[in-house]
């Protein structure tokens, strides 16, 4: 499988169109046809559903598409950390995380880097902690912060000097707003939007003593921000850290955190035995000095 092959399929995927992708690629339509129908009869199967004027993708098209992806921003990425000057530290990082706190620690690592070595560039990547480590195990994140508890095993790590707060996204004009804290007792048969991060399931059934199957899960989120439109709109309370949100006093929402008291670590994740880009070595010494 030709990796150039691959970004012409990427190409009419993203255009939908035969001509248009080929005008974008300076190829004429005969030729990128021919391609396409060299890739499909390689792989033994349609990608493509051909209309008159639009083209879909099949569900194997679909799933090649994202692995399509994947392979061709590797190989991006492994290209952009070499095509450097041999004198100059220079190349390309990516770090993902989820939504944290902590990531300021590492916002102000990366200034104390771009301020010493402005050739190297950072990419930030947003996920929970499945994204996260799925595309670090695939070669496309070089490190990863996840809250804890989470699975090291297959990871090298540090400990970030940093702790998130559990506790309850909600209406400042919820009955529930005028307590300084939440208890179990108070959340039990209430509408409840949780993170649908693996590990979230374990924390929580430990804090209400109670399996999360058996509470009134209405629905879940990725990221805090479309959880926080539900909380709005009264669909249900959004159980989430602290300081991810506006709750000051323009805001709709308010926040009050967990009793008994709920915390999270975190840790920035690598794969073990992974050989670092000079880049990639130079972020880590200046992380380990911060920490």
């Amino acid at each position: 499988m030709d990796i150039r092959v691959l970004r012409y399929f990427i190409a009419v995927a993203n255009e939908e169109n035969i001509s248009a992708a080929a005008n974008y690629l300076h190829l004429s339509q005969p030729t990128l046809s021919r391609q396409l129908h060299d890739l499909e009869k390689e792989l033994g199967t349609t990608l493509f559903i051909r209309g008159n004027r639009k083209i879909t993708l099949t569900d194997e098209g679909l799933f090649l598409l994202e692995r399509a992806k994947e392979i061709v921003g590797l190989v991006d990425k492994t290209a952009a950390n070499f095509n450097q000057p041999s004198e100059i530290i220079s190349g390309e990082i990516y770090i993902g995380g989820g939504e944290t706190e902590a990531m300021q620690l590492i916002a102000k690592t990366i200034k104390k880097v771009v301020a010493h070595h402005p050739g190297i560039k950072f990419h930030l990547y947003s996920g929970n902690a499945d994204d996260i480590t799925l595309k670090l195990d695939h070669g496309l994140l070089d490190f990863g912060i996840v809250i804890e508890p989470a699975n090291k095993q297959k990871y090298d790590y540090l400990k970030l000097p940093a702790v998130d707060v559990w506790g309850v996204l909600m209406r400042k004009d919820d009955p529930l707003a005028g307590k300084p804290f939440i208890e179990p007792k108070d959340l039990f048969n209430q509408p409840l939007i949780i993170s649908k991060q693996t590990a979230t399931g374990s924390v929580l059934s430990g804090w209400f003593g109670e399996a999360v199957e058996n509470l009134n899960i209405v629905g879940t989120y990725n990221l805090l921000y479309n959880a926080s439109l539900m909380v709005k709109e009264e669909i249900g309370y959004a159980l989430c850290l602290d300081k991810l949100m506006n709750t000051s006093e323009e805001s709709e929402l308010c926040f009050r955190p967990l009793q008994p008291k709920l915390e999270a670590g975190l840790d920035i994740l690598w794969k073990k035995h992974q050989t670092f880009s000079r880049a990639a070595k130079v972020f880590l010494n200046y992380l380990r000095e911060s920490i």
